[in-house]
């Protein structure tokens, strides 16, 4: 008998095999083959594979589209922040330069964690690969 999260299920049955939905992969840094809390080694390092199932981690090209995009939203929301703080209270410029940095490092690291896992495990649902100039078309 084998336990998928707190249900028990019998070898063979569906519920047995099925794989982690895309936010839990990204929220529990799971396989998204076999649910197994393989997918780092490190911080934001991925796995060469999944020690479980052997899924080739290396194979799917996540990039540095989830970091981009999460420095320029995070950035927005931290600037929103520290402009509303110095209209609020006006604090000396010294507890800026303290507050947000480690604020925006640890808001950065923590969900880049989480979006490059999402997006590691929606590649491998929708089975992407790079893309191709089909040779068989004919030309416009």
């Amino acid at each position: 008998m084998m336990e998928k999260g707190n249900i028990m299920a019998e070898p063979g049955d569906p519920l047995a095999s099925a794989e982690p939905s895309i936010a839990q992969v990204g929220f529990g840094s799971l396989c998204p083959r076999c649910g197994a809390k393989t997918l780092y080694v490190g911080m934001i390092k991925f796995a060469a594979r999944c020690t479980n199932c052997g899924l080739d981690f290396d194979a799917f090209n996540v990039g540095d589209g989830p970091a981009a995009f999460l420095t320029l939203i995070i950035g927005t929301l931290i600037c929103i922040a520290a402009i509303t703080l110095e209209l609020a209270a006006h604090p000396p410029i010294w507890l800026h330069m303290l507050l947000w940095p480690p604020i925006t490092i640890g808001l950065v690291i923590a969900s880049l964690r989480v979006a490059k896992g999402m997006l590691l495990a929606s590649e491998y649902r929708n089975h992407a690969r790079e893309g191709r100039i089909s040779r068989d078309e004919p030309k416009p």
